[in-house]
This record gives C-alpha cells, sequence and structure tokens, in this order.
C-alpha cells in the first residue's frame, strides 16, 4: 500500500502508518500512530485536524536547539515529550566554517555526513535512551481512539528509524518498512524545493554545494543499509539490538501489537 498522507495546511511529511500489513495476517490499525516532519508551523486548522484525529502524544526527537527555533504547536491536551537522538550541538561557528567549505569543495561531503550521523543513531547513547523512551510511550497509548506522533524537523532520519523500530517490532515484511522509509523523499521534494529557493547559493562551486544539500536533505537506501549493517555487526541483527541495547521485551512486543495491530 502507499503511505497515509494527512492532509495538514503547514504540515511536513505528515503520515499515518495505519493500514500496513504484518508478515502473518494483520494490519497496523489507523488514527494510532503518526510520524511527521516538524509542527512549528502548524495551522489552526491543523491543530484542530490533529485534535479531532486524536491526538495523545507527541515524542519530539529534535536537539534543544531545534525545540527553540521551532517549537511545537499541538492542540490542548497532548503530553508532550522532549527525547533528543542527538546531544545538543556545540559546534563552534569556525567548526561549522570549516564544514561549509567542505560542502563547497567535497562532492561526497554530505553523503559522508549523513554515513557517519547513521551510525551515530545506532551507537550513541542519547539515541538509544530517545527510541526505548519513544517505545515507552508507544506501550502507554493504550486507549482506543487515541494517537501517538513522533518527529524531527523533516521527519526523514531520526524519526524515520523510528518508523524501522516500530514497523519491525509490529511483524511488518522489510519490503514495506524500506518503501515508508524512502516515501520521505517524495513528500518532502515540495518543501526542498521552497527551502532552495530561500536559499543564497554561492557562486562558485555552486554543483558541488547542491550535491551536498541532496545528500542531507532525502534518504537513501545506503544510508538506512548503514543503520543496519552497525546492528548486525555489533548486535547479531536489528533485533538483537532492540531487545538487548532498547531493553524491549516479549512481553512489551506482545503489548505493542494488542495496542496497534488488529485483524484484516
Amino acid at each position: 500500500m502507499e503511505p497515509l498522507l494527512l492532509p495538514l495546511e503547514q504540515g511536513v511529511n505528515f503520515r499515518d502508518l495505519g493500514g500496513y500489513q504484518t508478515k502473518d495476517g494483520q494490519r497496523i490499525k489507523k488514527n494510532k500512530v503518526i510520524r511527521s516532519g516538524s509542527l512549528g508551523n502548524l495551522s489552526p486548522n491543523d491543530l484542530a485536524f490533529l485534535d479531532d484525529y486524536g491526538l495523545r502524544y507527541d515524542v519530539d526527537f529534535r536537539s534543544s536547539t531545534e525545540r527553540k527555533d521551532a517549537p511545537d504547536r499541538l492542540p490542548n491536551g497532548v503530553d508532550y515529550y522532549f527525547t533528543p537522538v542527538f546531544p545538543e550541538d556545540e559546534t563552534k561557528s569556525s567548526t561549522k566554517d570549516r564544514r561549509k567549505k567542505i560542502f563547497l569543495s567535497d562532492p561526497e561531503a554530505g553523503f559522508k555526513n549523513m554515513i557517519r550521523a547513521y551510525k551515530d543513531i545506532v551507537l550513541q547513547a542519547s539515541a538509544k535512551k530517545a527510541y526505548r523512551e519513544f517505545f515507552d510511550v508507544l506501550l502507554a497509548n493504550d486507549k482506543d481512539k487515541e494517537a501517538v506522533l513522533f518527529h524531527c524537523s523533516a521527519g526523514k532520519d531520526r524519526t524515520g528509524m523510528g518508523a524501522v523500530y516500530l514497523l519491525s517490532v509490529l511483524g511488518v515484511d522489510e519490503k514495506t518498512i524500506r518503501n515508508d522509509y524512502l516515501a520521505s523523499n517524495k513528500f518532502l521534494a515540495p518543501w526542498a524545493e521552497r527551502e532552495l529557493s530561500r536559499r543564497k547559493l554561492p557562486v562558485e562551486h555552486r554543483e558541488v554545494f547542491l550535491s551536498n544539500l541532496k545528500a542531507l536533505g532525502s534518504v537513501r537506501e545506503s544510508y538506512l543499509n548503514m543503520a543496519l549493517t552497525v546492528m548486525q555487526r555489533e548486535y547479531g541483527s536489528l533485533e538483537g539490538y532492540l531487545k538487548h541495547e532498547l531493553y524491549l521485551t516479549k512481553q512489551q512486543v506482545k503489548d505493542l501489537k494488542q495496542i496497534y495491530l488488529e485483524k484484516l
């Protein structure tokens, strides 16, 4: 099935994970779990839509700086959980300047940056803590007609990995999981074009810079493959990672399936 995009006015990459079928013949319930990008620009109509949709929990994977720059806009009564995947950005301006120079000189710099990020998303203690807290919120969402939303800024990398973990636990097949992950490219394309039009691009080395922006602003199978390869190497498998690093028990997996799945 195609990912279910929600019709928000100012929302980016908002998708209901409901409708995906599992390998044992069940499917994920609709109106129970949403993945998305930033909630910082939601309109009053968007807030009313999410309220009617049953939004009850908001899991924010962004850093403190990102949260400060674009605080979540939420309907009344939503429980907010701040669970940053990566530690605070303590990068000094001189380091940022060096990074910008690399993006102007090395056409693979953006790709290399993303590969490092996907290693960190598996190995860093902050990431493990954030995704464990994500599962705690998912387990608390056990009432009918109530939904969890989880997000970062674009809803593609930190959110994408959260969706990979959840869909895997629920028993969705790998092809569907990969398609859901890669769908961010389609749903972010209009937003990416608008952002690019607002950006002041360098005159020299323009194509190199654009190539790096594309690598940073998209998802690729090679990114996801890097995360899965690290899990395989360090923990035996994705399932081993969830069990031994996120401490997800057999009973919790059973509970998650009870909460989020329904018979066809």
